[in-house]
């Protein structure tokens, strides 16, 4: 696997937002279906030893993915995806939420506003993310559960997944 892939995380409090750059050795078909398609998205979205369990997903303008992420003694948190502009195989919008099993929003926990940006070149793709969260506390809770290193991992378990993929 190539282990020279370039990956940005950038934390920019002033304006709120997260912003990942990250490059993936396959076609941007394949990244795409892995961002996009129930059966690719639970093999790889949860860090290990966690993992993701889709309850549904309507990946269209106006749909939502309904997932958990289950933990090595079973615990689940919920969250849910709320898909709001997709270009196919370009980019995809949605607001993100920690969530019941149901669905049903915790407006107790930070929410935030996902743009996904794909783009081929030279026969790898690259993933541009940009995270914006309401409030600075937001983005600082979010930080403080573990989101870097989580989505990290999780982005090294995509590696894996699209390399069996060859």
């Amino acid at each position: 696997m190539k282990t020279n892939l370039l990956m940005n995380f950038n934390v920019d409090k002033e304006n709120k937002k997260i912003s990942v750059e990250r490059e993936f050795a396959a076609s941007v078909t394949k990244v795409w279906a892995a961002w996009t398609q129930k059966e690719l998205l639970d093999q790889w979205w949860a860090p290990k030893p966690w993992k993701a369990k889709t309850k549904s997903l309507d990946f269209k303008e106006g749909g939502h993915w309904l997932y958990a992420m289950v933990g090595p003694e079973g615990e689940e948190h919920w969250a849910r995806a709320d898909y709001e502009t997709i270009s196919p195989l370009r980019s995809f919008s949605a607001k993100d939420a920690f969530c019941d099993e149901n669905g049903t929003v915790n407006e107790a926990l930070p929410g935030s506003h996902w743009e996904n940006t794909f783009k081929e070149e030279s026969n790898n793709t690259l993933v541009f993310i940009e995270i914006t969260f309401k409030e600075l506390a937001d983005l600082e809770a979010n930080m403080q559960m573990g989101f870097k290193e989580g989505f990290t991992l999780g982005l090294e378990n995509l590696d894996e997944l699209l390399a069996l993929q060859q």
